[in-house]
């Protein structure tokens, strides 16, 4: 309403100084036609209840907007949430990938640990075995050497017994024999 005064009086004010000729308020006149033809149309307008009718669709607007803009933030802040959730669990697969390769690092340790005991055990075994056959190859070769001696020293001794003996000294050598065996059983 106030808007339709102030218009009128703007228009009243300004036809004066730019009017046609004649009266203003004659049907001659063209500012008064226009003057009368805006008041008509402001009254339809005002009427039909326009202002409201824009006043609700700019508020639903606004209302569209409002949602629009709580949706956003409501989206930006579960965008934030899954971020940081992501954050977070990049951190923990990272503590998890550090602590798989430090205990891999750990493993393959112990099991280069493991590998120089066994490698030392089955090198001193090997030795104890080659030291036990170099052993056994010695006492062979000195029995081997022992029954040489005594398969020479037999061969020697039948050689000079066969020499020296007659079928005498080969009798009387029995009766003794035979003497010192029946002394010593009984």
């Amino acid at each position: 309403m106030k808007l339709l005064l102030a218009t009128l009086a703007l228009s009243l004010a300004a036809a004066p100084a730019m009017a046609a000729t004649g009266p203003f308020f004659s049907l001659g006149n063209t500012d008064f036609i226009v003057l009368l033809a805006f008041l008509l149309f402001v009254g339809v307008l005002l009427y039909f209840r326009v202002p409201r009718e824009v006043g609700k669709m700019l508020d639903k607007r606004a209302d569209g907007i409002r949602a629009e803009l709580d949706e956003a933030r409501g989206l930006r802040e579960e965008a934030q949430s899954l971020l940081a959730s992501y954050e977070r669990k990049q951190k923990d697969v990272q503590v998890q990938a550090e602590r798989i390769v430090s205990n891999a690092r750990d493993e393959a340790n112990r099991s280069a640990e493991q590998a120089k005991l066994d490698i030392e055990k089955s090198i001193q075994r090997r030795l104890t075995a080659a030291e036990e056959q170099i052993q056994s190859a010695q006492d062979k070769a000195v029995k081997d050497v022992r029954d040489q001696a005594v398969a020479v020293a037999i061969a020697a001794a039948r050689q000079v017994i066969a020499e020296q003996m007659t079928p005498q000294r080969g009798d009387n050598l029995i009766d003794e024999s035979i003497k010192t065996v029946g002394a010593k059983l009984h």
